[in-house]
């Protein structure tokens, strides 16, 4: 029987470069709702959902009641933005590397499916993307695993025959707890040190060098 060796993606910071577009939204939805927040922290909570994103910054036991509100404006402020996203370097040639060695491509995002069909666009590697997951897939979002276990289930893959790659502490959380081993890339803004000792297995300037590097990477071995 042979068994899917699934190479799971995140999007955002990883692949297209938009993880200071991101900070710079929530900074100013923040803003817009007197939530004053140091733009280096927003930088550092990118890569979490909205949800556990508003605790990170603002704690868990405030007021609730403009959440809705800002993660909105927040969403608005970051479309004004696609237009010019674009793929961070390597990162439709690394998916199609992947696609070529016989991994099972998934993305795994928690976007609304119109962000991530802007973001598709942007990447153009349709042609090797076998599944995607959005935020209709998931109930609690990173460092939550569910994301991790949502993309297994569009690979039809068990944790033990996956690799996940993201470019934040969020990223290698959640896929620690769904038994996944994570590369990371910088482009998140994530020194190497701090990603492996986040417990990533291995880290990579950003796609162009994961790419160069493939042989020498858990990458390089579907499947095992």
């Amino acid at each position: 029987m042979t068994t899917t060796a699934a190479a799971l993606f995140d999007v955002d910071g990883t692949l297209l470069d938009t993880t200071y577009l991101h900070t710079l939204a929530w900074w100013e939805a923040l803003r817009q709702y007197d939530r004053t927040v140091p733009a280096a922290r927003v930088h550092r909570a990118v890569g979490m959902g909205a949800d556990q994103l508003l605790d990170h910054l603002l704690g868990e036991h405030r007021d609730h009641d403009d959440d809705a509100a800002i993660t909105a404006a927040h969403d608005a402020l970051y479309a004004r933005h696609w237009p010019v996203v674009r793929p961070l370097p390597g990162a439709p040639e690394l998916l199609r590397a992947c696609a070529g060695r016989g991994w099972r491509i998934v993305l795994a995002s928690s976007a609304s499916e119109r962000e991530l069909t802007v973001l598709r666009h942007a990447l153009g590697a349709d042609d090797v993307i076998a599944g995607v997951t959005t935020a209709e897939d998931v109930t609690a979002t990173k460092p939550a695993p569910d994301l991790v276990r949502a993309a297994l289930d569009r690979a039809e893959a068990g944790p033990g025959h996956a690799v996940f790659v993201g470019d934040t502490v969020w990223d290698i959380a959640a896929a620690g707890r769904a038994e996944v081993p994570c590369i990371a890339v910088e482009t998140g803004g994530f020194a190497a040190a701090e990603l492996l000792g986040s417990g990533a297995a291995e880290v990579h300037r950003d796609t162009a060098e994961l790419l160069a590097e493939l042989d020498r990477s858990l990458l390089g071995r579907p499947g095992c």
